[in-house]
């Protein structure tokens, strides 16, 4: 996924759901603080923009933006990418992590104001996730320079997780991915 792919999902998912304030959460937010250009291709290659938004307190317009737009949709054959409506309770993120987030809002995104993950926060919650592709995801962030191993550390430290998981997350860090 591009910019401009993230840039038409948001202005989708605005139109559908009627709110102009958008939360990506997944791991294209990274194209929100990152210029594409900069980004390894393992980075960009989903296809999929995990969507969620601040008030949503019964996931109706989750609901909208997974009927509307989700995965197998119209939307999905045509461009070949697509939202998944979420809930910010599905990532597991370092506390603070609404202070940092990173406004997209400009022409391209039609009135759209998308709050995206700091990229210390978005590798942090992959690592959390543990999945073989979130790791790769979070190692050509690293072995980029995009993100600091100090950084993501803290961020690690700072998450409200169990014991065991922050240890192996930190370990993994230490070791160099």
């Amino acid at each position: 996924m591009n910019r401009r792919q993230l840039e038409q999902v948001l202005r989708a998912v605005s139109a559908i759901v009627g709110d102009p304030d958008v939360l990506v959460i997944g791991s294209q937010s990274i194209l929100g603080a990152i210029p594409e250009h900069l980004l390894p291709p393992v980075v960009t290659r989903s296809t999929e923009v995990d969507i969620a938004f601040f008030d949503d307190p019964d996931g109706h317009k989750a609901d909208l933006v997974d009927g509307g737009i989700g995965e197998m949709s119209a939307f999905d054959s045509t461009y070949g990418y697509y939202a998944q409506g979420v809930d910010t309770s599905t990532a597991i993120l370092p506390s603070g992590w609404r202070d940092r987030l990173v406004l997209v809002e400009s022409a391209n995104t039609g009135g759209t104001r998308a709050c995206c993950l700091e990229p210390h926060d978005c590798a942090a919650s992959k690592l959390a996730t543990g999945r073989e592709k979130d790791l790769a995801f979070v190692s050509a962030l690293l072995e980029a320079g995009l993100i600091d191993g100090g950084v993501l550390a803290a961020r690690i430290e700072a998450m409200d997780i169990s014991v065991v998981l922050p240890d192996r997350m930190l370990r993994w860090v230490a070791a160099g991915s």
